[in-house]
């Protein structure tokens, strides 16, 4: 492993990672803190708790592209140097990783930052599209049958290193399965209050209006 190589690339996709595109566009549209409302999250999820679907939907594919887009570099730009597949696979793990970390640990916000749904979700498109769309399927079917978003998170991210062994696992040595594992462990901690909800029954559901 080239370790100049692997501290740059590390670098480079947490600071992507932590771009706040949600806090950003809310700031810059709506002139107020996405914080201030619903859950407190960053992420389209709460993003679309202030009424601005546009801004949620704009901010979800945002934050999937900053997670798709480091990537994506490492697999496909001829000046990443490795000495083989296995070694740009854990490469491309790693800053899979860093980029989550960044959104979930943004430098900008005081590393308060998002859960890593909609980034995890673009890490694991540009790693292997067929278990990104593995696991985006899972969460619509979840989400569909319950309208629990973070049940349908949670699973679907659970699903992830189960389908990327069962899939991919010709191509990703064990350091690169054991660091998309961490993702997708981080992005499922993450979740531990909708986890605290969901067994007290007291989550709410998508499309469900307050009282």
């Amino acid at each position: 492993m080239n370790y100049p190589t692997l501290i740059a690339v590390v670098v480079c996709s947490y600071l992507l990672g932590s771009i706040p595109f949600g806090y950003v566009l809310m700031r810059v549209f709506q002139g107020v803190d996405v914080r201030s409302f619903g859950s407190g999250n960053i992420g389209a999820t709460n993003v679309a708790r202030t009424g601005s679907k546009r801004l949620a939907i704009a901010t979800l594919v945002l934050d999937t592209f900053k997670g798709w887009l480091p990537v994506f570099l490492v697999l496909t730009l001829p000046g990443i140097p490795s000495s083989s597949s296995a070694e740009l696979n854990t490469l491309a793990a790693s800053a899979a990783l860093a980029a989550v970390v960044g959104h979930m640990f943004p430098v900008w916000l005081g590393f308060k930052g998002g859960k890593g749904v909609a980034t995890g979700l673009g890490v694991f498109l540009a790693l292997t599209p067929r278990v990104g769309l593995f696991a985006l399927v899972v969460f619509a079917v979840i989400v569909v049958l319950t309208r629990y978003v973070s049940l349908g998170s949670i699973l679907g991210t659970a699903v992830v290193p189960v389908a990327l062994w069962w899939l991919a696992r010709d191509r990703f040595p064990p350091v690169a399965l054991a660091l998309c594992a961490v993702v997708a462990l981080l992005v499922i901690i993450r979740h531990h209050q909708n986890i605290g909800r969901l067994l007290a029954g007291t989550e709410s559901r998508f499309g469900a209006r307050k009282a």
